[in-house]
């Protein structure tokens, strides 16, 4: 865990009305993260103890400085408090540094990213991923690993996360409707994890195919009681 001084302070909500962020320039910037959560919730339907916060301030000390990544994601944590959920997510309350930041790149915000690497870094933050479809002459997906207190990029798509038990990477696929690149969560052997569209698709195939089966054994699975 990082050494972070942590701050007690919890934001009023008018306070925090004095903090504009920029709204999503793009439906990426909410359908990527969007994705990922739902994936999640799947996939650890059974676990209690992860958050993922999608473009949510993490607040860090009574001066009200904040920063807000596209989604983070925390370990060894309450995945919810009540029914009403985290406003927003007060390191001085929680206690526990996200292990994990995602921040999509743009054209329109690029300029605001500069800064964010040193302050994960400061925060303690493990893991650091990059994504831009709209880039030509860097990489579009990158992953950063925080190591002796400097972010090195880690090779490979996916990349897989031991300390989370999760890779990340992306490909072409589609979701909503939509055919492109997408991010999607991986596990150790590079297998990616199924969306919740596609779920369902492979759900209703594999009820064809037993209801089939029983056709061929003389059985018609519409009259099974």
């Amino acid at each position: 865990m990082s050494d972070y001084n942590f701050s007690k302070h919890s934001p009023s909500p008018e306070e925090r009305q004095k903090f504009y962020q920029p709204p999503a320039d793009n439906e990426l910037k909410e359908l990527i993260p969007g994705l990922l959560k739902a994936i999640l919730l799947i996939i650890w339907a059974e676990r209690m103890d992860w958050f993922l916060g999608l473009n949510m301030g993490i607040y860090q000390d009574s001066d009200q400085e904040y920063i807000m990544p596209d989604a983070f994601l925390s370990l060894d944590i309450e995945r919810f408090y009540h029914e009403e959920l985290r406003p927003n997510y007060q390191l001085g309350d929680e206690n526990i540094i996200p292990s994990f930041v995602l921040e999509l790149l743009s054209g329109t915000y690029h300029h605001k990213y500069t800064g964010k690497w040193e302050k994960y870094k400061d925060l303690g933050i493990l893991y650091y991923v990059v994504y831009s479809s709209r880039r030509r002459c860097d990489p579009r997906f990158e992953v950063y690993k925080l190591i002796n207190g400097s972010y090195e990029l880690q090779p490979g798509n996916p990349v897989w996360m031991p300390e989370i038990g999760l890779g990340i990477g992306c490909e072409r696929g589609n979701y909503s409707g939509v055919t492109r690149e997408w991010l999607y969560w991986y596990d150790a052997d590079g297998k990616r994890y199924l969306t919740p569209e596609e779920q369902v698709k492979e759900l209703a195939q594999r009820a064809d195919r037993l209801a089939e089966r029983l056709r061929e054994l003389g059985i018609d699975p519409d009259n099974i009681s």
